[in-house]
């Protein structure tokens, strides 16, 4: 599935993109974090929960195909909805990134996920 992907915002080991799919925008954040859904709210505004759409959670670690995972999630979306991915590693927060159309900014930490 071919998507534009821009970037709207860093967080801390994390990125916010908005990404178009078959003519669809989509939030995305993509974050180096524990997959711990007690996460999503740090990163997620509340104001996405009030909204129309869902908001997905994948959890994506080094050694896992990143871009199954996201192919995954993708194709079961819905206009409006929004999609986190907690990235246990490294490894694994770039490999989402690179599906992503990004890369990881200069400055991320490559310590551990909080």
């Amino acid at each position: 599935m071919p998507l534009d992907s821009r970037l709207i915002a860093h967080l801390d080991q994390g990125m916010v993109l908005d990404i178009t799919l078959e003519d669809l925008p989509f939030r995305v954040y993509v974050a180096q974090r524990q997959a711990d859904v007690e996460q999503v709210a740090d990163l997620v505004p509340a104001e996405q929960f009030q909204g129309e759409g869902d908001v997905h959670v994948a959890a994506i670690h080094d050694g896992d195909d990143a871009s199954e995972q996201i192919q995954d999630v993708l194709f079961n979306l819905n206009p409006g909805d929004a999609i986190v991915f907690l990235c246990t590693g490294p490894q694994a927060y770039a490999d989402a990134l690179a599906e992503l159309g990004q890369a990881p900014s200069p400055d991320a930490h490559e310590g551990a996920p909080q």
